[in-house]
């Protein structure tokens, strides 16, 4: 293909991408801009996709991880035939269409992860690339390579500034990644002006450092791209960054090469004139049938999938239960025997009821669901003795895993709590597994970005974080967290599950991994917490995030008395103080708020009912989330201050959290 014409073709991107964004009065024109000819040489000679099935198991996955650029994907997905008609481009940034500001999984076809919080996109890709090369361990066998993909990421300046990346990159070299390619836009400009001021890292060096193969090349040279991924895919042992030197807002004869073009539309008067500098004869969102032709990628990637199509029927009949397997995993369905596997634990700990930190019990459960979740891929952040996330016997990744049939499925991923989160958000996209992560609550503000994003992209992915509260003790106040709960609650769509003892987190461990479309955070106890008398009823109702764990004695209840975690046993032990007193108090374990909201009127009034307004909750952290369900006439008592260091037994004692507050508390209600 002549460079004029492949000229042609990166110029459809950028003007569909100026055209966008002097349209919508709103954007980013100029990473687009300078990122075109990467993208055409990429997208055209190694991408292997279907823009007719964007669900493809073994398709490369694509990553804009500075994704203020969007309508470099948005074209490339546009131009290559997926769902995206120019009526979308047209309809940049606005109410209901698919071409957000920022690329979102779940609204445009062929978006792979939701970008825009820079670095995150990176950490995804590294996520990615893991699940890749588990899937291929796992379930490759000579002469049957179906699982045999590529991810490249796409990245700028700010992303590599970013704090997360340093912790994704770092382990994606540990690991060796060599199907990761990742091509740094290093145009020096961000939306402040020339980076050079605030970011002069010597980037190929840091990466080198972080045992990847690295290379410098002009990003508007095709040949130069073209070989610069020859030698990347060439490399199997280490992930490659191709360092390519571009103009943002290349081709605007007067804006190119500044901050102007980074966040703002070129101005008309400036797009006609870089029209005429680059030889673009065409009005607005005018694209000739020549470059429509040259970038159409339909045809190509449906004989391409229909090849691998062929590779993995001839895989079915040699391996038919591996065949099966993937599958279904690649479409995140549970195992068959999924319900039974956790209602047995569930009738384990049951019937063997004993009183231990719910950290504990998670642990030992997670013995029994990862031999019988075979998906099931956990990690903690370098606290796995603590946050007992590690499964007996349990194969760790790592990069002298390569041989076929030998496969990881736990992560040591080092002290990088968000670089944890981001990681995990890619694996889960990827699908083929479901990851779980464990560290310190406390340490959720690190990766509260990352929990957020696993929100907004309905990823089921399992947060494990355990020392819930002021029960961690000595270690003090830096690691005691008391606003992290009601903060997590505060996030859309994770449902934040902290259980009362070992029924209730097997429980929390079902709802998670049989989740489809949200995050959970299990919030478990270093403290050892009671061991609840359930029954029929209120195990069934556990899944409702709030039930009556114990009813008034004589009759209807006069007020109620509201915990979660370990806080029930005290709630409990109050109850029966209160009824000595002639009290009829009922108390409600509400390990999850968000289920039970998610319930009707009906069954929250039989838990809740209006009629009883006097009301207590009791909770070892910041109290707000409570005030829906006491009201302005009730009670929350909690911690409104940090914690001290000292044994968890004498700080709840200290603090309040003993049976006299609670009594006394639900006394003075009158």
């Amino acid at each position: 293909m002549a460079e004029v014409s492949r000229k042609q073709l990166a110029n459809a991107i950028r003007f569909l991408s100026m055209d966008a964004v002097q349209a919508a009065n709103s954007g980013h024109p100029g990473a687009p801009m300078g990122m075109a000819d990467i993208a055409e040489v990429l997208w055209n000679d190694y991408m292997k996709h279907n823009p007719g099935n964007p669900d493809w198991a073994d398709r490369d996955r694509f990553v804009l991880s500075n994704g203020h650029g969007s309508m470099l994907v948005y074209s490339l997905l546009h131009l290559t035939g997926y769902d995206l008609p120019l009526e979308e481009l047209k309809n940049f940034r606005q109410w209901g269409s698919k071409t957000p500001g920022h690329p979102e999984n779940g609204v445009t076809p062929g978006v792979e992860t939701t970008t825009g919080p820079l670095g995150q996109g990176l950490a995804n890709a590294v996520g990615m690339a893991i699940a890749e090369k588990e899937l291929a361990n796992e379930f490759n066998r000579d002469g049957h390579d179906v699982i045999d993909h590529y991810t490249y990421a796409f990245a700028g300046d700010g992303c590599l500034m970013e704090g997360v990346s340093h912790e994704a990159c770092s382990l994606a070299g540990t690991l060796g990644l060599g199907k990761l390619i990742v091509f740094y836009d290093d145009n020096g400009i961000s939306i402040d002006g020339e980076v050079e001021d605030w970011f002069t890292d010597d980037t190929l060096k840091r990466f080198e450092g972080y045992e990847w193969q690295t290379m410098a090349i002009d990003g508007h040279n095709p040949d130069a791209v073209a070989k610069a991924i020859e030698q990347a895919k060439a490399e199997p042992n280490k992930p490659t960054l191709i360092a390519c030197k571009t103009t943002i807002g290349y081709g605007s004869p007067n804006l190119a090469g500044s901050e102007a073009t980074h966040g703002a539309p070129l101005g008309e008067d400036e797009v006609a004139a870089t029209r005429k500098a680059l030889g673009w004869e065409h009005g607005p969102f005018e694209v000739p049938e020549d470059v429509y032709a040259g970038w159409d990628a339909r045809e190509t990637g449906k004989k391409a999938e229909a090849d691998w199509q062929e590779r993995f029927e001839a895989y079915r009949k040699d391996y038919p239960e591996k065949a099966a397997e993937l599958e279904r995993r690649m479409k995140q369905e549970v195992p068959g025997d999924f319900e039974a596997t956790m209602d047995a634990i569930i009738k384990e700990y049951r019937e063997g009821q004993k009183s231990d930190a719910t950290r504990k019990h998670s642990g030992a459960m997670l013995n029994t669901i990862a031999a019988k979740i075979p998906e099931v891929l956990g990690g903690s952040a370098d606290l796995a003795p603590s946050n007992n996330t590690k499964w007996k016997d349990a194969p760790i990744i790592t990069p002298a895993k390569e041989q076929r049939g030998v496969h990881g499925r736990y992560l040591h991923y080092g002290v990088r709590e968000f670089g944890m989160a981001a990681i995990m958000n890619g694996i889960s996209l990827h699908r083929g597994y479901r990851p779980y992560g464990g560290t310190f609550l406390i340490f959720s503000d690190y990766m509260r970005n990352g929990i957020r994003m696993s929100a907004l992209m309905h990823q089921p992915v399992t947060y494990v974080f355990t020392h819930d509260s002021i029960g961690l003790g000595e270690d003090g106040p830096t690691h005691q967290p008391v606003e992290q709960v009601s903060s997590l609650r505060a996030i859309p769509g994770v449902h934040v599950f902290r259980p009362a003892d070992a029924v209730e987190t097997a429980v929390g461990w079902k709802l998670a991994l049989g989740s489809g479309d949200h995050p959970y955070a299990l919030v478990l106890t270093r403290q050892k917490t009671g061991a609840l008398d359930h029954t029929d009823e209120t195990v069934a109702n556990i899944a409702k995030g709030g039930y009556v764990v114990s009813e008034a004695e004589g009759g209807s209840p006069e007020g109620i008395l509201l915990a979660s975690g370990s806080e029930v046993d005290l709630a409990l032990k109050a109850q029966a103080e209160l009824a000595s007193q002639g009290k009829k108090v009922r108390v409600v374990s509400m390990p999850c708020m968000e289920l039970f909201e998610a319930q009707d009127e009906a069954y929250k009034q039989s838990v809740l009912p209006d009629s009883v307004s006097k009301r207590v909750a009791v909770e070892a952290g910041q109290p707000m989330s409570w005030y829906r369900y006491v009201g302005r006439d009730g009670k929350a008592i909690g911690m409104e201050r940090f914690g001290e260091s000292a044994p968890g037994d004498t700080l709840f004692e200290k603090f309040g959290f003993v049976p006299a507050t609670v009594v006394s508390a639900y006394n003075d209600l009158g």
